[in-house]
């Protein structure tokens, strides 16, 4: 498994104390307990507007602010992704593999929606430099899937 914590050792330098909790906040009670970085990847992107460029999270503006709770949002995105991207190849898949094995009943479904309607072009952050690289392994990793699960 190429799971790995990342609350212990998330990089909080050159951040407010506001968003130093936010971000523990999030890790700890949010983020930690996902099993795997693609999951993140996935919640993360889920939160962003990306009409606005703003990351909403309703229980961590409330405890923290919106703009704590945006810029740590942010930050753990921006991550999460590149944690991601860091993987091989055959480690993304298998993250990949663990986010689909916590959808059970639609993994056909998810796979057939990012083969067709390639939505994973949203899970990047805003102005990622990496966007290009990870659509192209993005679209491998959904051809392997489709192989694997039979998905036409």
């Amino acid at each position: 498994m190429y799971h790995q914590d990342k609350s212990a050792n998330f990089d909080m330098q050159e951040t407010s104390t506001l968003e130093q909790t936010a971000s523990a906040d999030l890790w700890r009670n949010t983020l930690a307990p996902m099993p795997s970085e693609f999951t993140r990847l996935v919640y993360l992107a889920g939160l962003l507007d990306r009409n606005t460029g703003k990351y909403q999270h309703h229980g961590l503006a409330l405890d923290h602010g919106a703009d704590e709770a945006h810029n740590a949002l942010r930050r753990a995105h921006g991550k999460v992704f590149s944690d991601f991207q860091a993987l091989p190849l055959d480690a993304q898949k298998a993250d990949v593999d663990v986010y689909l094995s916590t959808v059970p009943g639609i993994k056909r479904a998810k796979i057939e929606e990012w083969a067709t309607r390639t939505t994973y072009r949203n899970l990047p952050p805003l102005n990622s430099r990496a966007r290009t690289l990870f659509v192209a392994e993005f679209a491998a990793i959904v051809a392997s899937l489709k192989n694997e699960y039979g998905v036409s």
